[in-house]
């Protein structure tokens, strides 16, 4: 298995490394040449709205379009779930997203890196609770008809409510996280996207 992982910001290392533990090849993805050849791609953790402008500046954007549009099995962890949403919450007046994914997510719905946590998770499709980390994390606040929910957490958020909210969502070819399983090193949500 080839898996590209886009290179330009974030945990794109963790997620090569979790890559290698599958046995599988990783490739960090930094130019358009980089993704021939490849059965999956990666959108990492990080800084969505820098993503976006060094996509633009690696010539990246359109040719990444086109590889998430044709079916390509794909996984987006954090900023790589606004990078793949339909519709984001509280985005600067510039940035852009795939709109590949029908939800509609909140940048940093969880709150600043002070509200950051962990939680074990149970996710559809794996058989025991994963541990989930979250880092000033995209809320989804809405999932669309076509969208499964695989996984939610109970989180208080900092007007007191506490409520249920979806944190692994899959849609066609997609799976994507509010979280960062490569942190937590546990290489099964890799597994799922690419061998579903």
């Amino acid at each position: 298995m080839r898996i590209g992982v886009i290179a330009l910001q974030g945990d794109f290392r963790e997620h090569l490394e979790l890559l290698a533990l599958l046995g599988w090849q990783g490739v960090a993805v930094k130019e358009p040449s980089h993704l021939v050849g490849l059965d999956g791609l990666v959108f990492p953790g990080g800084e969505s709205t820098t993503q976006c402008i060094l996509s633009e500046a690696s010539g990246l954007r359109q040719p990444l379009a086109t590889e998430v549009r044709s079916g390509l099995p794909v996984l987006g962890t954090c900023a790589g779930l606004i990078m793949l949403a339909r519709t984001i919450i509280g985005g600067r007046a510039d940035q852009w997203s795939y709109e590949v994914l029908d939800v509609t997510v909140m940048r940093n719905g969880f709150g600043r890196q002070v509200r950051s946590f962990e939680a074990d998770i149970a996710v559809r499709g794996l058989e025991t609770p994963m541990r989930a980390i979250f880092i000033r994390a995209p809320v989804i606040t809405q999932v669309g008809e076509k969208v499964e929910t695989l996984a939610s957490v109970r989180y208080q958020f900092v007007d007191g409510a506490s409520r249920e909210v979806p944190v692994v969502v899959a849609g066609g070819s997609i799976i994507a996280t509010s979280f960062h399983p490569e942190v937590s090193r546990d290489p099964r949500l890799h597994e799922l996207a690419f061998t579903r």
